[in-house]
């Protein structure tokens, strides 16, 4: 099956992506419960900050999510890294959307602040990622900004997020070896 280039995603197409159903050459995403986003409402090559591109997209939140029970006792709210590994992802998948392939690996993010929390009261994840720059050489690589909202209120921050896609990863590494990039 060949990856189709559309402007929106679905849940169900997003699992395709964590399942690997585009190749083994295809970047994938998470598999549920690291997946954390159920929609891709907008994606695009124009527009955004830069108008270099830009990608909308959603996340509904139950309070039956698994790390509401483990963060914090008597004191649920979502882990920010969670959040942020949420951008990581969508910066990834464009680059996938955009025709990259290899392995889609977080690399970096220059500046994150938190103004909030999500709670399991809140109802959805708003994720807004505006493309800063794409390179395609010598491996894909993507910087973008990147806001997360909650309750019609932007509670993140993240400047110059990083994810590139690689080639020949191998596992595990050899004793004493650290990994290729």
């Amino acid at each position: 099956m060949k990856m189709k280039k559309k402007e929106n995603y679905n849940k169900s197409e997003l699992f395709q992506f964590s399942d690997g159903a585009f190749g083994s050459e295809i970047s994938k995403l998470p598999l549920p419960p690291m997946l954390m986003i159920d929609r891709i409402s907008k994606i695009s090559e124009d527009g955004g900050k830069y108008n270099k591109g830009q990608i909308i997209a959603e996340m509904e939140i139950n309070p039956k999510l698994w790390f509401f029970d483990c963060h914090f006792k008597d004191d649920p709210v979502m882990p920010g890294c969670l959040g942020l590994d949420a951008l990581w992802q969508l910066t990834g998948f464009y680059l996938t959307w955009l025709g990259g392939t290899g392995k889609g690996r977080a690399l970096g993010c220059g500046e994150v602040k938190f103004k909030g929390q999500i709670r399991p009261h809140h109802k959805l994840i708003k994720y807004k990622i505006d493309i800063k720059k794409i390179i395609t050489k010598p491996i894909w690589m993507g910087m973008t900004d990147a806001t997360l909202e909650v309750s019609n209120k932007t509670i993140y921050f993240a400047k110059n997020l990083q994810v590139g896609l690689f080639d020949n990863l191998t596992y595990p590494p050899s004793k004493g070896e650290e990994e290729p990039f």
